[in-house]
C-alpha cells in the first residue's frame, strides 16, 4: 500500500469528459517547465482540459517580491496561447486574501455542481510540494476535493503513497505519481537570469521573453541573488 502508484507515459488513458486540472503557481514568470509539466498531466491523465492558477497572494512566499498580478496573467495568457485544452484563470486574483488552494478548489466544485455535473478535479504539484502538504490549508480536505498528480522535480527524493497512509489514512488512492518531465527549471532560476540581462529564449515562450523585456520586468537589482 506504500509504495508509488507511477503512471508511466506510454500509458495513455481515455479522455474524461469534464475532467479538469489545475495547476496553479505564481508563474513570475511562466516557463516551458510548467507547460510541458501541464501537457503531461493531460495526456497521461485523460484531462479535458488544465486550468492555470496565477496565485493572488502566495501564502508560502512571503519573503520575496512578486509581480503585479496583471504582468503575471498576462504572461500565462500568451504562453498557452494555441493550446485549447489550456486555460487562464484568475479565481485566485479575484479573490482578496491569501491564495489558499482548498478554497479555489472548494469554488471550482461548485462551480461543477451549479452545472450539473459531480466535480473531477486533479491538482497538479511538484514533488517537493507534495512533501509540505501537511503545512497547507485543511489538506484532507483537499484531498478530497480533489486527487493529486505529483510531479518529480530534480534534485529531490520520489515520494510514495506511504506519506499518505502515515498522515492522511484513508486518501492513499488520492495521488497518482508522474515518471516526467523531469526539467531542472524554476521561475526563481528565469527571473535571476533576466535580472543580469541573460537570454531567456528556449527557457519560456518566445511572446512571454518579449513581454518580459517590453514591460522592463525583472530588472530590478532586488531580483538579483548575487
Amino acid at each position: 500500500m506504500g509504495g508509488p502508484l507511477t503512471v508511466a507515459a506510454d500509458r495513455l488513458a481515455p479522455v474524461r469528459a469534464g475532467s479538469l486540472g489545475i495547476l496553479g503557481g505564481t508563474f513570475d514568470p511562466i516557463h516551458i517547465g510548467h507547460l510541458a509539466i501541464a501537457e503531461e498531466a493531460r495526456e497521461v491523465l485523460g484531462l479535458e482540459r488544465i486550468l492555470f492558477v496565477p496565485a493572488g497572494v502566495p501564502p508560502h512566499k512571503t519573503d520575496r517580491p512578486i509581480s503585479a498580478p496583471a504582468h503575471r496573467l498576462a504572461m500565462v495568457e500568451l504562453a498557452i496561447a494555441g493550446n485549447p485544452a489550456f486555460e487562464a484563470s484568475t479565481i485566485e486574483l479575484d479573490r482578496p486574501g491569501p491564495s489558499y488552494t482548498v478554497e479555489t478548489l472548494e469554488l471550482l466544485t461548485e462551480r461543477a455542481r451549479a452545472d450539473g455535473r459531480a466535480a473531477d478535479l486533479v491538482f497538479i504539484l511538484s514533488v517537493e510540494a507534495f512533501r509540505e502538504l501537511r503545512s497547507w490549508r485543511h489538506p484532507e480536505r483537499i484531498l478530497e476535493l480533489a486527487r493529486l498528480a505529483v510531479v518529480p522535480r530534480v534534485g529531490y527524493a520520489e515520494a510514495s503513497r506511504a506519506l499518505l497512509a502515515e498522515h492522511f489514512p484513508g486518501h492513499e488512492d488520492r495521488a497518482v505519481f508522474l515518471d516526467g518531465p523531469r526539467l531542472r527549471m524554476s521561475g526563481s532560476e528565469m527571473r535571476e537570469r533576466a535580472a543580469h540581462g541573460r537570454s531567456l529564449r528556449y527557457l519560456v515562450p518566445d511572446a512571454v521573453a518579449t513581454y518580459i523585456g517590453d514591460h522592463g520586468l525583472y530588472t530590478d537589482p532586488l531580483w538579483r541573488k548575487n
